[in-house]
């Protein structure tokens, strides 16, 4: 019996829905959830594992690094020499048409920059691996798979199989990338590292000030930094002030500048220590153009371009609405296709036309003949289904994946640790947890 097949018969010896709620008491007790206060909203784990065997396993542990490393190369040709643009492979006005583009770095972007990525990943209907979406702003799960793999574990009737990957080696491999990132030239031997949220208001909340826990570093707030000459310091519980060398940037705030020219907050403590070499910043103002959906038709090129390599992991099929022969060939169909306007996140305004009305086609269609240049389309991929406990049974549910990897650069580590999204409504397809959305703890074998 395979260990798929011996987990879930060992499960379904279990009060399913006993195990379900058991399993949410505990992440509830542990205090995990999104947002806080008034905002604050469960984070629901079905308690079935899924399971990546060894194959697929090691198929995306090289093919999400060999893409957040192409990534990584974009981001900073795109403030430097765009030489994939002048080479004809990305069109100049994908990038100046980009939200996250931020015209003002050109020419002053890190040479040398850390960050940290989280890729959707979904398997299609023949079994074949796909990338959905780019994620490098301020991708979110990590602390959220580690909750998932402690809490489902507590409720497991059997002791796990040998060969699962701990998820607890990837916050090593994260806080060592951190410690890289670090400035060159630092007196210190340890770099001083800390991460930086909004506050309560985040919806990642709970996951920045786990994260910091695990990682032995100060969580901050916007109010806990000083900028003194070039050099961006923190205040400690005492109140002194201390020099900062790396900022994990996990803030919704991520402009240099508002649209007046004006620096934010975050620029303005920022924008200058980094200038003068003394302040890394992971997930660097800037990196959220590779989040860009029109970006990610052109990711399987970059791969091409930036490392002369053969993409292991293709893109879900998208088309870029902006050009007009791609248009002319897409628009008559657009009625079979997922549409997502470019900017916004969590399922946003994204609709997938073949499993809604007429009227909302057509008023798609409207949409997109006004402004194809403000969407994309891809093709439906019927996501594959994972057993998941619903009123008392195991039935099957839409899912994805994911993974993370973690580079200086364009030096690339996937981390051994992934989060499974599920969609908790039978039939949907939409697995983000704004829309009726849990997720699973996901078991990658080595």
């Amino acid at each position: 019996m395979g260990i798929v097949t011996s987990t879930v018969a060992a499960i379904e010896t279990l009060d399913l829905d006993a195990t379900a709620a058991a399993v949410q008491s505990t992440l509830d007790g542990w205090g995990v959830c999104f947002g806080a206060g008034a905002g604050r909203s469960p984070f629901v784990v079905d308690p079935v594992p899924r399971i990546v065997d060894r194959g697929d396993w090691d198929l995306l542990r090289r093919g999400i690094a060999q893409r957040a490393a192409a990534l990584a190369a974009f981001v900073a040709d795109v403030y430097g020499e765009r030489r994939i643009v002048a080479a004809g492979v990305v069109p100049e006005r994908v990038v100046l048409t980009a939200e996250h583009h931020h015209p003002e770095l050109t020419g002053a972007f890190p040479e040398r920059f850390g960050w940290v990525a989280g890729l959707d990943v979904v398997c299609d209907a023949s079994g074949r691996l796909t990338v959905l979406e780019d994620n490098m702003r301020t991708p979110s799960g990590l602390a959220y798979a580690l909750a998932a793999r402690a809490a489902v574990d507590s409720h497991l009737p059997s002791p796990p199989p040998s060969g699962r990957l701990d998820p607890a080696d990837g916050i090593a491999a994260l806080g060592a990338m951190l410690d890289a990132a670090a400035p060159p030239d630092r007196s210190a031997d340890a770099p001083a590292v800390a991460l930086l949220s909004d506050g309560p208001g985040n919806s990642a909340w709970y996951e920045h000030g786990r994260l910091a826990s695990l990682l032995d570093v100060a969580l901050l707030v916007p109010d806990d930094l000083l900028r003194e000459g070039d050099r961006l310091l923190a205040r400690d519980g005492d109140g002194v002030a201390r020099p900062l060398d790396v900022l994990y940037r996990r803030t919704d705030e991520d402009r240099p500048r508002d649209g007046d020219g004006t620096p934010t907050w975050i620029g303005e403590l920022t924008l200058g220590p980094q200038a003068a070499g003394t302040l890394s910043v992971v997930n660097p103002f800037g990196t959220g153009i590779a989040d860009d959906k029109l970006v990610h038709a052109y990711v399987e090129a970059m791969i091409g371009f930036y490392r002369d390599e053969t993409p292991i992991l293709p893109s879900v099929p998208t088309y870029d609405l902006g050009d007009p022969d791609v248009l002319d060939e897409v628009f008559p169909r657009i009625g079979e296709l997922v549409v997502k306007p470019r900017t916004g996140h969590g399922g946003e305004g994204v609709v997938i036309c073949p499993r809604d009305s007429l009227a909302t086609r057509d008023e798609v269609r409207r949409r997109v003949a006004a402004d194809p240049g403000a969407y994309v389309a891809q093709e439906v991929v019927e996501l594959s289904t994972e057993p998941t406990v619903a009123r008392g049974r195991l039935e099957p549910r839409h899912v994805d994946l994911r993974p993370f990897a973690v580079g200086i650069g364009e030096a690339a580590t996937t981390l051994p640790l992934a989060l499974t999204r599920v969609a908790l409504t039978r039939g949907s397809l939409v697995v983000n947890s704004s829309r009726n959305g849990g997720a699973k703890d996901t078991w990658l074998m080595a």
